[in-house]
């Protein structure tokens, strides 16, 4: 089989546009997602509202029509089907990669050949190798663009492992009439504390701060503040969690007093994070005392292996905060032009030897 020009391994947002800068390139692609299409923000709660406007949530220069001056999940998710739709993506959904090699053998420097020959062989030189769970594929380039949502941040603490203990928050119905912890201040925790609390759960929240995060959207704010000070919604500051059992959590207040509270579910929305195994299986060296940067060229997006890039949130490592969709669509165009100028280089270098 014919080696792709450049292999995909995520269909969110980037990954979805690096397929399109390919497409318009000329170049032979494939994208490879593990999950459904845009994975990542199916997995957001049913009702979630975006920070950003729709205009900035845009890909391939096709517009994001919204009534609301903020979309929320089930737009966004209409709108990349269509998109995806409209430039008919090459996209394997539910498809794991297992593992990306590069071959060693330097061809080049094989035989007696003349420097055009070599240089040419240099070009093709190293294909990757790529293991997913439904079959191998060759590429000559690879692209990562697998976000950050799939790999909760963990507390490890004693019973977090419990059935009752979730990362993930998608709807308030299973938490009516229940008592639930949230732990944490930012955006996922607020929306989950204030929407269960307003479907009739008991909710208390648990944040190690003495505040509620700064990045929680304004005009949310003020909401989760007001519910708290009126005793709404219980909140525990400069507090942390000890233990998870089946009915209940121990807790350390700000006082160093430990509360045993009754419990029937815990919400531990502490964030989430790439996956840096993965990205080392792949051979991407990850500076573990920075932040967990994967060593990658911010100008090319080309990581310590020789043509194998990184885009979006991925880069940041556990800065998850630095990248979004609206600054990070940069990034497929500029890997893809590169791409395309070194193998459409390589190709007319060979055409003009026939």
């Amino acid at each position: 089989m014919k080696p792709l020009d450049i292999l995909i391994v995520g269909a969110g947002p980037i990954g979805l546009t690096c397929g399109i800068e390919a497409k318009k390139a000329g170049l032979d692609y494939l994208i490879i997602e593990k999950g459904a299409l845009v994975n990542s923000l199916f997995n957001y709660p049913i009702f979630m509202t975006f920070f950003s406007t729709a205009d900035r949530l845009e890909i391939g220069g096709l517009p994001f029509m919204c009534l609301a001056p903020k979309p929320g999940r089930q737009e966004a998710l209409e709108y990349y089907r269509q998109v995806t739709q409209y430039f008919d993506l090459q996209i394997h959904l539910y498809e794991t990669v297992d593992n990306i090699k590069k071959e060693t053998e330097d061809k080049g420097k094989k035989g007696e050949k003349g420097n055009k020959e070599n240089e040419v062989d240099q070009i093709n030189e190293g294909l990757f190798v790529v293991n997913t769970s439904k079959g191998s594929y060759t590429a000559k380039k690879v692209i990562i663009a697998t976000g950050f949502y799939d790999v909760p941040i963990y507390m490890d603490i004693a019973g977090e492992d419990l059935p009752k203990v979730h990362h993930y928050y998608k709807e308030a119905h299973p938490y009516v009439m229940e008592k639930t912890l949230v732990v944490g201040a930012n955006n996922s925790a607020v929306d989950a504390a204030l929407e269960i609390w307003r479907k009739g759960g008991d909710v208390t929240m648990l944040i190690r701060g003495n505040e509620i995060g700064k990045r929680v959207k304004y005009w949310v704010k003020p909401d989760i503040e007001n519910r708290i000070a009126e005793g709404s919604i219980k909140a525990y500051f400069e507090s942390e969690l000890l233990e998870i059992k089946e009915k209940e959590v121990v807790i350390k207040d700000k006082l160093g007093k430990i509360i045993t509270l009754p419990n029937d579910y815990v919400l531990a929305m502490t964030g989430f994070r790439p996956d840096f195994d993965m990205l080392q299986r792949f051979g991407i060296q990850i500076d573990r005392q920075n932040a967990c940067l994967p060593d990658h060229n911010p100008d090319s997006m080309e990581t310590n292996v020789p043509g194998l890039y990184l885009a979006g949130v991925v880069c940041g490592g556990l800065n998850t905060h630095k990248w979004f969709i609206e600054n990070s669509r940069v990034h497929a165009e500029k890997i893809v032009g590169q791409i395309a100028n070194k193998l459409k280089g390589g190709r007319s270098l060979t055409q003009s030897m026939t």
